[in-house]
């Protein structure tokens, strides 16, 4: 799978683990950033571009996923849900994680680098990763519902 990882200072120490991490489970990991620690960076510019890779490769039939890092993951998650396409979920546990993907088809994960040791936090990404989307009927039809919304402004 690929996956697509964007953090901002807040989350450059757990990027970095994820990016040896996920690279030895055999992940193709592109990294949106940043390359050097700066307290004053901006992360939407980081996690946009993730989103949007994210898109991108899914648009082309290529397994992807992202993760975007931040001190709380909120803003994160909330820059990634700008891309249109994006359903970028905020997980805090394992079951957080894996409802995620299971109900909301999650194609973006959002975790915060400050509120988490990074081996909880890898536990939570590698559940996020591994779990597939249910299918169920109920949750194919809720997830249209927002991307009717997306695309006309109406949810009915």
């Amino acid at each position: 799978m690929r996956v697509h990882l964007a953090t901002d200072h807040a989350g450059m120490e757990l990027s970095a683990h994820l990016l040896s991490h996920l690279t030895a489970a055999g992940h193709d990991v592109v990294d949106h950033g940043p390359t050097s620690y700066d307290p004053e960076d901006d992360y939407p510019s980081f996690c946009i571009d993730a989103a949007q890779a994210v898109i991108a490769d899914q648009a082309a039939g290529v397994d992807a996923l992202g993760i975007v890092l931040g001190g709380s993951g909120n803003g994160e998650q909330i820059a990634a849900n700008k891309v249109r396409g994006v359903r970028a979920a905020l997980a805090w546990s394992l079951d957080t994680a894996r409802l995620a993907r299971q109900h909301n088809d999650a194609n973006v994960v959002a975790v915060g680098g400050r509120q988490h040791r990074v081996e909880e936090a890898t536990a939570i990404i590698d559940a996020f990763l591994a779990e597939p989307f249910s299918g169920a009927e109920r949750h194919s039809r809720r997830i249209a519902q927002v991307a009717r919304f997306e695309e006309t402004g109406s949810v009915a």
